[in-house]
């Protein structure tokens, strides 16, 4: 997101309040100007804005808040509540028909990410669910259209039924039957996008719903279109009555207008949210986690379920009893490498802690591919130099045989070994730590890595300290 998106405008605006012992209306005042502010940049409807700034007012100036502890973090829960709010309140999923064929029809503007986000829903219900999928590519009107929901049905290993370009309403009736036929469990039908609602599209959309029968209708919307996503909305609601929309392109240069928009101004609930290339960057739209990522608290939540997805818990727990016992070496390290890199980018993980998202200058400069010269460093030792890593430590030789191997410098290869051994000072911090440190770390994770080991001068210089 730019640094003057809605995220970073609000997080400024509310640590203005936080941490102050009495406010009065002025200062409610004040903050409710630069959120009106913030809002009205990232491009949020007008009349959104108006409710959303009205009823954080009436709540926020209560006696109860402004004389109450702490008030400050108590107009910021209202600002969060309302946040989510606005954005639906509550998750929701796709509705399955309890037996036979649950039919799914996506429909948006072209160049919407409608395509690739029906191959990242495919692979979602495949692999949530468990169920089998079928696609059906109905968009006619772009020949390009049908190639690449194919390339991207094999790409992710989901059958494409494919007819060519003859009439949609033909392709979807004989696609059902096809679908019915070989008993899958959903089909998701391809619908026509065109670059801007018009007659021809939309009576041939209604035409396919009447055919179609379908249990979801959703509609794909580039998060990046700001409030006008909203008006799209409303637009296609109207007439095929939407029960849900997927916001795309939500990892890009993203005001945040569309995801405070959208439910407000159409009464469509955002269901799914795709970001990034990889078609596993597709998840279930919470709003109460989206309200707590805009206002920086993190999303431990998400963090956790991406983790379960991607690291198998006998693996976590052996690499935890090696870090405990003091036995973890270069084998090790890398696994874990592994592990974080099927979680998605290094500073999109950090983005999901509380606190570390504020940090943006340091997440910035957090490089992917710093992994892979580490792993380029790790390939180029000896089976027994990555078994034991004393055997690098006390030997220049051997740094300089594994840098040049590698391509790199000794400089690199002290990097990894730093790396190594921040991995084993954190866990024994950890371990030390008591129940009012382990909270204090929960609330800022930054804390574990912002403290150096470092031992006291002694004689000249007495009360200095130098690193350990």
């Amino acid at each position: 997101m730019a640094e003057n998106s809605l995220s970073s405008r609000l997080q400024m605006a509310m640590r203005r309040l936080t941490g102050r012992g009495y406010l009065n209306e002025n200062d409610i005042d004040e903050m409710m100007r630069e959120v009106r502010l913030s809002l009205l940049e990232a491009d949020v409807n007008f009349k959104v804005v108006k409710s959303f700034i009205a009823n954080i007012k009436e709540q926020a100036v209560g006696e109860k808040i402004l004389k109450g502890l702490n008030p400050g973090q108590q107009v910021v829960k209202i600002v969060h509540d309302e946040l989510k709010r606005v954005m639906g309140e509550d998750a929701e999923g796709i509705r399955y028909n309890m037996s036979g064929l649950t039919t799914i029809m996506t429909i948006g503007l072209q160049g919407s990410g409608k395509t690739t986000a029906i191959g990242k829903l495919a692979i979602y219900i495949r692999k949530n669910e468990k169920k089998s999928v079928l696609l059906i590519a109905a968009d006619v009107y772009r020949p390009a259209a049908i190639e690449q929901l194919k390339t991207i049905g094999k790409q992710i290993d989901v059958e494409v039924f494919e007819r060519g370009l003859i009439d949609a309403r033909t392709i979807v009736k004989e696609g059902l039957q096809y679908a019915k036929d070989k008993k899958y469990d959903v089909v998701i039908i391809d619908t026509a996008g065109r670059l801007h609602i018009d007659e021809k599209m939309m009576q041939e959309l209604i035409d396919v719903k009447a055919i179609a029968k379908p249990n979801e209708i959703l509609l794909t919307v580039d998060a990046m279109t700001g409030q006008d996503a909203a008006n799209i909305c409303k637009s296609f609601h109207e007439q095929l009555e939407a029960t849900g929309a997927i916001l795309t392109k939500l990892d890009g240069d993203t005001r945040g207008g569309a995801a405070l928009s959208i439910k407000e101004v159409s009464g469509i609930p955002i269901k799914f949210a795709s970001s990034g290339e990889k078609m596993d960057a597709f998840e279930v739209f919470h709003p109460e986690r989206m309200a707590s990522r805009i206002l920086g608290m993190g999303d431990v939540l998400t963090l956790i379920e991406k983790a379960t997805d991607a690291i198998d818990e006998d693996e976590a727990q052996n690499m935890m009893e090696k870090l405990m016992s003091d036995s973890f070496n270069y084998n090790d390290l890398m696994k874990q490498f592994k592990m974080i890199k099927r979680m998605g980018s290094i500073s999109k993980i950090l983005g999901f802690l509380p606190g570390v998202g504020q940090m943006k200058q340091a997440m910035s400069q957090v490089d992917d591919k710093q992994f892979d010269k580490m792993q380029a460093l790790i390939f180029s030792m000896t089976e027994q130099e990555r078994k034991d890593p004393k055997l690098i430590d006390t030997s220049s030789r051997r740094r300089e045989r594994v840098a040049k191997g590698a391509g790199m410098s000794v400089a690199d290869l002290n990097r990894l070994r730093q790396a190594l051994d921040q991995q084993k000072k954190m866990m024994k911090k950890m371990m030390n730590m008591d129940e009012r440190e382990m909270e204090s770390l929960q609330k800022n994770p930054s804390k574990l890595m912002n403290q150096p080991s470092s031992k006291k001068g002694k004689g000249k210089g007495k009360g200095q300290f130098r690193i350990g």
